[in-house]
């Protein structure tokens, strides 16, 4: 990279951690476990329907194990406005059964064991090690990917690959943050359709202004 780039990339981080100071996770939890369900049920969803959701959901399930022994009709009528409702119930009853097998019905803190389970990947991950364990990542849902490329920061398209790109030249104290301050700025001002470039704090430096 540049050392323009490396220096576009630090403004960018400045700006929005200036614009967005308290960012942070959008879905509502309480527990790693009601974090990993909201994460998974947010696919293809906005967060503020998962919040709805969830309110009643986490009522019912009150641990792993009530996910894992749960009627599998019962729980799809729980988790049905979120869209694709046959899946996300299959995986989370299965991924909750090997939280209860594996891991004595604790959700682990770690990559591997996380990806182990069924509807978890990278970007779920991220999420749960970010948000309630501490441990920094890159998440790269639609706004962090759109917004990476738009502001020249990768060229990439697959996820894992504009992950891996963002955690070398994003500092990783500031990985978590700075993924949440991305979909801040997709939803407030860099839109997808009508991109608010004339207004954008970044219009000085953004490659693809009026684009």
């Amino acid at each position: 990279m540049s050392q323009g780039n490396i220096r576009n990339t630090r403004i960018i981080i400045d700006r929005l951690e200036t614009l967005y100071k308290e960012a942070s996770c959008s879905l509502d939890f309480e527990s790693p476990l009601q974090l990993l369900i909201a994460t998974q049920l947010a696919a293809q969803c906005t967060d503020k329907r998962v919040n709805m959701v969830t309110q009643d959901l986490f009522k019912k399930y009150k641990n792993a194990e009530d996910f894992a022994n749960a009627d599998i009709k019962e729980l799809e009528e729980y988790i049905k406005p979120t869209g694709f409702y046959h899946n996300k119930a299959k995986n989370i009853k299965s991924c909750c059964q090997s939280i209860v097998e594996k891991f004595n019905g604790e959700v682990p803190g770690n990559m591997e064991d996380l990806l182990s389970l069924a509807g978890v990947g990278r970007k779920t991950a991220n999420v749960v090690l970010g948000d309630y364990f501490g441990i920094p990542g890159i998440v790269v849902d639609t706004h962090a990917g759109r917004l990476a490329r738009r502001m020249g920061l990768t060229e990439q398209k697959d996820p894992v690959k504009v992950e891996f790109e963002l955690m070398e030249i994003i500092p990783r104290d500031k990985w978590t943050g700075f993924c949440h301050r991305l979909v801040y700025f997709g939803r407030d001002c860099c839109k997808a359709q009508k991109p608010d470039c004339l207004n954008c704090i970044l219009n000085d430096i953004c490659p693809k202004i009026g684009v």
